[in-house]
């Protein structure tokens, strides 16, 4: 997985590629842990995120639970398979989605 991170004042881009998984969540969760002191909004852009599992979900609640007490967080660009595991898991009524 590629992780681009691009920051506009107290706005942090991150865009994702490739497949969030058991294997790849692990340094998607320590780039966020790092990144993110003085950001109020997150903006993922998930145009290019093939899959994701459980694992990169988990990472999601976390960064949506931490955002939610210094901003906010939005994905954008969700494709048909993301937006189909956000809907089945429930996800899509947790995150906001644009």
């Amino acid at each position: 997985m590629e992780i681009k991170k691009t920051v506009n004042g107290t706005t942090l881009t991150v865009k994702l590629e490739g497949r969030l998984d058991t294997t790849t969540s692990p340094k998607l969760e320590e780039e966020f842990k790092n990144g993110v002191d003085g950001i109020t909004c997150l903006v993922l852009d998930l145009e290019k995120l093939e899959y994701i599992s459980s694992a990169g979900l988990r990472v999601f609640l976390a960064m949506q639970q931490t955002m939610n007490k210094q901003g906010e967080m939005i994905c954008k660009n969700v494709n048909e398979t993301v937006m189909d595991v956000f809907d089945v898991t429930g996800f899509s009524d947790v995150l906001t989605i644009e």
